[in-house]
C-alpha cells in the first residue's frame, strides 16, 4: 500500500506541475497578445519590406516651334513622420515651438481649414506617433516649394519629419488644339494618339524604391535603397501652334454655324508630307464641340473628290485629254436599273470637255468615262487605285487608322453598277487623310510622300531619333497628265463648283464633293450630307495641301462641299497665305533700340556673346570677367559694373533667376524665389555680412 500512495502521490504531483505549467502559458500568450501585443505587431511589420514602382517623368510632346503641347506637372502628397527624433527630443521642442505658428501657415496658404483645425489635426498625429500621417494631398510645385520654408518643414527632414511623394499629372496647355493628335496617357486606360504611338520613348524607365511595412499597415520609404528611374524623351512633332490654331478655328466657326456633327481639316506640307495641323471636331450632347474622335483617320465614302483618281486612271491610259468631249445628259444617267444623278442642274450645253465636266463635278461624266473604256475590264479601272495607294493606309504614326476598301470583280458586292459608282465616290472607303495624300501627290509633281507627324525623338535636347520625309511613289502619274490634273483643279475655282470662292490675289487648286451618307438603319432617309473640299495653295508654288470634310446634321439647309467646307479651307488659306506675304516685307535698314527694351544683369562674357551675335549698339567698355548691369542710354546700351564682395551678399536686383541663384548659392545662402521674371527685389541687401545658414528671399517680376 505504501508503495501505491507513493506512486499515486507522484503522479498527481505531476499532473499538477502539468496544470500549473499549462496555466503559466495561457497567462504569457494573454499577456503577449494583449500588454504586449502593439510592441510586438509593430516589430513584425517593420521586418515587413519591398520594392514599389517609382514611375519616371513623362517626356514632354513639343510642337515644331517648340511649345508645349502636353507635359507632366508634378504634384505632392506631403506627409509627416512623428517619430522623426528631431521631433521627440527634449521632450518634442520642436513640435511644441513650432506647431501654432505650422498651422497658421497652412490655413493661410491653402484657406480649407481653421487655424485651430490645423493644430488639433497635427497634435492629434503627433500624439499617435504616426510615421506616416498624411497632411495634404495633390500640391502644386510652387505651394510644395513654399512649403518647405514653413516652420517646423524647414528644419529638414529628420528635424521637422516631413516627407514629399511626388507625382505627376499630365496636362495639355493648349487643351482643344490638337488634342486628339496629341492624345491622352491614361493610367488605367488605353491611350490615344501621339501619347500612344511614341509611349516606348515618353515613358522611360520605371525606378524601385524600398518600403518598410509599419503599425497600421502602412509603408514607408527606407533611405538610400532608392533606384531613380530614367526619365522619358521628348517628341518634337510637325505641328504647328499657329497653323492649328487657324485651322482649328475656321472648322470650328462653320460647324457651330451650320450645327453640323463632325468634322475634320487637314493641312499637309507639299513638300515633306509633315502634318502641319489636323483639327477633328465632334458635336457633344450639350452642343459644344470638342476633338473627341479622330475624323481624319475614318475611312467613309469619299463623294466627289475621288473624281481626281478617274481622271487619273483616264488620262493616264490615254483613253482621253482633258479637252475630250463627254455628253452630262441633263445631269441624269440610266445604267441598268439605277440612274447616276448630278447634285446640281447644268444648264446650257450638255457635250462638254472633260476638264469642264470635271469643273462641274458632274458624276453623270465621270460615270460614263469610267463606264466606256473599262466597263469591260473593270479591273484595270481598280489597278490604278491600288497603284496611287487607295487600297492601303497611310502608315502615318497614330494608332487607329480605318482600313480602306477598293472593290475588285472578285468583292462579293460587285454588281454591273459599282464601276460607275465608284467614279464619283461611292461604293469606295477612304480617309480623309487618303485624299489628302492624293491630293498632295498632284501638288509636288507627282512626288506622292506619306503622311506624318513626329520630327524627331531627343533625350535632354539631343537627337536620338530623327524622323525624315518618306516618298511613296516617286510620281503618281506622267508628266503630261499631272499638268492637265493641275490645270483641271485650278479651273475649278475659275470656272467651277468653286468659283465664288476664288481669291484675286492668289489661285488655289481644288475639288468640291457632296455625298448622301447613310444613317444606320434608316439608311438615306434623313438626307444627311457629307461636305468635301480638297486643295492646294497657292496653285503656282503649292505650299500646302488642304482637305475639310464636314458630315451635316439631318435635313441641313446648306450642304453643297462648296457652301460648307469651301469657306474652311479659303479661311485657312488666306491666312496662311497673309502670314506669308507679311514675311516677305523687307526689314528697316538701321537698327533701332527700344528704350523699354527688357534688359537682365548679367555675366560680362555672356553679354558680349550677345552683342556680337545680335549687332547691337554700345557705348564703354565691358569686362568679361565681370558682373555687370545694363540700361539703354540715348539708343545705346551701356553697362556699369556691379561689385561682388566675398563673404558679403551679392547684390543680384535686375538679373535673371539663374545669375541669381548661381551667385547667392555660391555664396552660401538658402534661397527662397517668388514669382517669376527678373529679380526685383532681395531681403538681405547687398553687402550684407552672410551668417551660417542664412536665407534669402528674392522677388521677381
Amino acid at each position: 500500500m505504501d508503495v501505491k500512495k507513493d506512486i499515486l502521490w507522484r503522479v498527481y504531483l505531476c499532473l499538477i506541475g502539468m496544470a500549473l505549467f499549462g496555466v503559466a502559458i495561457l497567462v504569457k500568450i494573454f499577456y503577449i497578445q494583449n500588454v504586449q501585443g502593439t510592441y510586438w505587431r509593430s516589430m513584425a511589420d517593420s521586418l515587413h519590406t519591398g520594392y514599389v514602382a517609382l514611375d519616371a517623368e513623362r517626356g514632354t510632346i513639343y510642337s515644331e516651334e517648340g511649345r508645349m503641347l502636353s507635359t507632366s506637372i508634378p504634384y505632392f502628397d506631403i506627409r509627416i513622420d512623428f517619430a522623426a527624433e528631431g521631433l521627440r527630443d527634449k521632450g518634442g521642442k520642436a513640435f511644441k515651438d513650432n506647431v501654432d505658428s505650422l498651422a497658421y501657415r497652412m490655413s493661410e496658404v491653402f484657406g480649407d481649414r481653421s487655424k485651430a483645425s490645423y493644430k488639433q489635426m497635427l497634435q492629434e498625429g503627433y500624439k499617435s506617433k504616426d510615421r506616416y500621417f498624411l497632411l495634404k494631398r495633390d500640391v502644386p510645385f510652387n505651394q510644395y516649394q513654399e512649403m518647405r520654408t514653413f516652420p517646423m518643414f524647414r528644419l529638414g527632414k529628420n528635424k521637422g519629419g516631413m516627407i514629399a511623394e511626388t507625382k505627376s499629372k499630365r496636362i495639355n496647355p493648349f487643351k482643344l488644339l490638337a488634342n486628339r493628335t496629341i492624345g491622352l496617357a491614361r493610367e488605367n486606360s488605353q491611350s490615344v494618339g501621339l501619347e500612344r504611338t511614341y509611349n516606348e520613348y515618353l515613358k522611360g524607365v520605371t525606378g524601385k524604391r524600398l518600403m518598410r511595412r509599419i503599425a497600421g499597415g502602412t509603408y514607408v520609404p527606407v533611405d538610400g535603397y532608392d533606384i531613380e528611374p530614367e526619365n522619358g524623351r521628348d517628341i518634337i512633332t510637325t505641328i504647328d501652334v499657329n497653323m492649328q490654331d487657324i485651322v482649328e478655328t475656321a472648322l470650328m466657326n462653320m460647324m457651330v454655324q451650320n450645327e453640323a456633327d463632325h468634322g475634320t481639316c487637314i493641312l499637309m506640307e507639299v513638300k515633306t508630307g509633315k502634318i502641319k495641323a489636323v483639327a477633328n471636331l465632334g458635336r457633344q450632347p450639350d452642343g459644344s464641340y470638342w476633338e473627341n474622335m479622330n475624323y481624319a483617320l475614318q475611312v467613309g465614302e469619299p463623294g466627289s473628290t475621288f473624281k481626281l483618281a478617274t481622271v487619273i486612271a483616264v488620262l493616264e491610259d490615254k483613253y482621253a485629254t482633258m479637252n475630250s468631249m463627254v455628253n452630262m445628259d441633263g445631269g441624269r444617267w440610266q445604267v441598268g436599273r439605277r440612274t447616276v444623278f448630278d447634285s446640281e442642274p447644268h444648264p446650257g450645253p450638255q457635250n462638254v470637255t472633260i476638264k469642264h465636266a470635271f469643273e462641274l463635278s458632274s458624276n453623270v461624266g465621270m460615270a460614263k468615262l469610267a463606264y466606256q473604256f473599262y466597263s469591260r475590264q473593270p479591273n484595270n479601272f481598280v489597278a490604278h487605285l491600288k497603284r496611287l495607294k487607295l487600297d492601303q493606309s497611310t502608315g502615318i504614326d497614330l494608332v487607329g487608322e480605318g482600313r480602306p476598301v477598293i472593290k475588285t470583280t472578285a468583292s462579293k458586292t460587285w454588281s454591273n453598277t459599282t464601276l460607275p459608282w465608284m467614279a464619283f465616290g461611292y461604293e469606295v472607303l477612304i480617309s480623309p487623310l487618303q485624299t489628302c495624300m492624293l491630293y498632295n501627290a498632284v501638288a509636288n509633281n507627282g512626288k506622292m510622300m506619306k503622311p506624318y507627324l513626329v520630327n524627331s525623338v531627343q533625350e535632354y535636347g539631343q537627337v536620338v531619333k530623327q524622323f525624315e520625309p518618306t516618298v511613296m511613289l516617286d510620281s503618281i502619274c506622267s508628266q503630261s497628265t499631272l499638268k492637265q490634273l493641275q490645270a483641271m483643279l485650278e479651273g475649278v475655282t475659275i470656272d467651277g463648283t468653286a468659283k465664288k470662292l476664288h481669291n484675286p490675289y492668289y489661285n488655289f487648286a481644288a475639288k468640291t464633293g457632296t455625298a448622301l451618307v447613310a444613317n444606320g438603319n434608316r439608311g438615306y432617309a434623313d438626307k444627311i450630307y457629307q461636305s468635301s473640299f480638297a486643295g492646294y495653295f497657292p496653285a503656282n508654288d503649292p505650299q500646302y495641301t488642304c482637305v475639310v470634310v464636314i458630315k451635316n446634321k439631318p435635313h441641313a439647309l446648306r450642304f453643297y462641299g462648296a457652301a460648307i467646307a469651301g469657306p474652311v479651307f479659303r479661311e485657312v488659306a488666306d491666312k496662311l497665305f497673309a502670314i506669308a506675304v507679311e514675311r516677305q516685307k523687307p526689314m528697316q535698314a538701321t537698327m533701332q533700340l527700344d528704350t523699354l527694351l527688357a534688359l537682365k544683369n548679367g555675366k560680362g562674357a555672356e553679354w558680349k556673346q550677345i552683342l556680337s551675335t545680335l549687332q547691337l549698339p554700345i557705348r564703354g567698355a565691358l569686362a568679361n570677367n565681370s558682373w555687370v548691369s545694363a540700361k539703354v542710354t540715348d539708343r545705346k546700351i551701356t553697362f556699369q559694373q556691379v561689385a561682388q564682395t566675398k563673404g558679403a551678399v551679392p547684390d543680384v536686383t535686375g538679373m535673371g533667376l539663374k545669375d541669381a541663384l548661381y551667385l547667392l548659392e555660391n555664396a552660401g545662402l538658402r534661397v527662397v524665389v517668388k514669382g517669376a521674371g527678373k529679380v526685383k527685389l532681395q531681403s538681405l541687401p547687398g553687402g550684407t555680412k552672410i551668417g551660417n545658414e542664412q536665407t534669402i528671399v528674392i522677388e521677381l517680376s
